[in-house]
């Protein structure tokens, strides 16, 4: 039996043993089933959560599972300094839940001292370069557009000319349509180093007709460990939608919220909040774990696969030279730059948050007990994450 997982997110023909070590579990409307080698599939509107009962706890889905991709991906990187919020951005008038037409948007917050340097949405020649793949990833309709592909020879990436040290950062993505199994999108914020900060945005491809999952991490001081893993309720193929990041003392600035993670410094939690960062992304091959475990492979008829990326805004601090180009004077509550600065997660995004959870998260290592026999992150026990 092989100690990585195989995580799956289509349709497949399966003989599956009753006499096999894995245990079942449902949630809602979803089943969970592993086949013979104890092998986890995600059928489409199927949801899979489980454990082999006869072996140490699974490294399911952290750093073994993630295998490192043939081209250059730049780990994920983040500092904020009181709590994170992975969110969803209604971008129509807000309904009833089941009715709400949301894409995903991820908040952070943290501790901000300063005053903001205000980005406009502005040109992507100004903001972007482009840092690998040979003529893969361009810049088009004079900087308003930026495009990733990936093709059999390699994938494509880009990143921030600045980096940022607290704001608001928005960005809206379009993922490969169709049959994107294989492939793995990533938008992140990084620092570097070994012992770096990161916040993991990455959109596991499926076959066509099945949901993107969306799997999330936090890094502090080098450690992560903390995966959350969502079906999105949308197609985030067919339109673009707009991905943010906000982190102030506070809160959220509106949307939906999919995860908060707080600052948790007082119970022995690092938290990341000292290292600028850099806005990343790219477009790579991943077929040896993406998809059913890589068991489906990257369908090579349909390439190049392209995402894009158009309406890069940051109204945040510029990190230069050494130094923040904030000065220690807070925005006033009624300038338009700098208002996320005292926006709080309210009630309504709370019940919001708990609802997408309820209906989309498919993986949370807070509830991984057979991962942690010694017992669930202190982080996970106190009242500081959702």
């Amino acid at each position: 039996m092989s100690d990585e997982w195989c995580l799956g997110n289509g349709k497949v023909d399966l003989h599956f043993s009753l006499l096999n070590p894995c245990k079942i579990r449902v949630k809602m409307n979803w089943v969970l089933l592993f086949d013979d080698n104890c092998c986890l599939y995600i059928f489409n509107r199927v949801q899979l959560l489980t454990e082999p009962s006869s072996r140490s706890p699974s490294t399911f889905p952290h750093d073994t599972y993630y295998k490192t991709p043939t081209y250059p991906r730049h780990s994920l990187h983040f500092h904020a300094q009181n709590y994170f919020h992975f969110s969803s951005l209604n971008s129509h008038s807000m309904a009833s839940p089941s009715t709400w037409n949301l894409s995903p948007k991820l908040f952070l917050v943290s501790l901000l001292l300063g005053s903001f340097v205000v980005a406009s949405v502005g040109n992507l020649y100004q903001d972007f370069e482009i840092t690998w793949g040979d003529g893969r990833a361009k810049i088009l309709n004079n900087g308003e557009l930026l495009t990733l592909s990936l093709d059999k020879t390699s994938g494509s990436g880009f990143q921030s000319k600045n980096e940022y040290l607290f704001g608001k950062i928005d960005m809206q993505l379009k993922l490969v349509p169709g049959n994107s199994a294989g492939t793995v999108t990533a938008y992140y914020l990084s620092s570097q180093g070994p012992t770096h900060d990161e916040i993991d945005f990455e959109f596991l491809g499926n076959l066509s007709g099945d949901p993107y999952i969306l799997h999330t991490n936090v890094f502090s001081q080098g450690k992560g460990n903390r995966e959350q893993q969502f079906y999105l309720w949308f197609d985030p193929t067919a339109d673009f939608h707009t991905y943010s990041i906000l982190w102030n003392p506070s809160g959220l600035l509106d949307g939906t919220p999919i995860r908060e993670f707080k600052n948790s410094e007082s119970i022995g939690v690092s938290y990341p909040k000292n290292q600028p960062m850099r806005i990343y992304s790219s477009l790579w091959n991943a077929d040896d774990w993406a998809t059913r475990g890589g068991l489906v492979k990257t369908d090579w008829s349909q390439a190049p696969f392209t995402a894009s990326y158009r309406n890069f805004n940051a109204d945040a601090c510029i990190w230069s030279s050494g130094a923040s180009s904030c000065s220690s004077t807070t925005p006033s509550s009624t300038s338009t730059s700098g208002q996320w600065y005292s926006q709080e997660l309210d009630s309504t995004s709370q019940e919001r948050m708990k609802w997408v959870q309820k209906n989309y998260m498919i993986y949370n290592y807070c509830t991984d007990t057979k991962r942690f026999p010694q017992g669930l992150p202190p982080e996970c026990t106190a009242t500081t994450l959702s």
